[in-house]
């Protein structure tokens, strides 16, 4: 018997998640390592459990991701967005609640360039008139 198996990929700023979700007791694996001890403070761990937490189904799946890129905020986002998505394989019914809650919501901000004569991507070297 094969156990079913839900997949998510998940995406914000540089990092891109890759979850694994099937039906267990609520462990989660992140890059071959405990949840905890891979996400170091509470806030960023909030936000990676967020749509198990919504949803109530904490203890109803054991997750594991491969995530890369980014830094510890961005990676916590990208499993977020992962794991909301891999909810949907899981119960396309429950579109409208993680829509609603803005957990499918791609977010597209990511750092703007550094332009070519200039400090930064919008700040200029000071002007001296004289």
């Amino acid at each position: 018997m094969s156990m079913a198996q839900y997949y998510g990929t998940g995406r914000r700023k540089t990092s891109t998640a890759r979850v694994y979700m099937k039906p267990g007791k609520g462990a989660m694996i992140v890059n071959r390592r405990p949840f905890e001890s891979y996400f170091h403070t509470d806030a960023v761990k909030r936000v990676a459990r967020e749509p198990l937490v919504f949803l109530e189904m904490q203890e109803r799946f054991d997750v594991k991701v491969n995530v890369a890129g980014g830094g510890e905020a961005g990676q916590a986002g990208a499993v977020r967005h992962g794991i909301a998505r891999a909810l949907l394989v899981f119960d396309p019914e429950l579109k409208g609640r993680l829509r609603e809650a803005g957990f499918l919501t791609r977010d597209s901000r990511v750092k703007e360039r550094k332009k070519y004569g200039q400090r930064g991507a919008r700040a200029r070297f000071q002007f001296s008139k004289r």
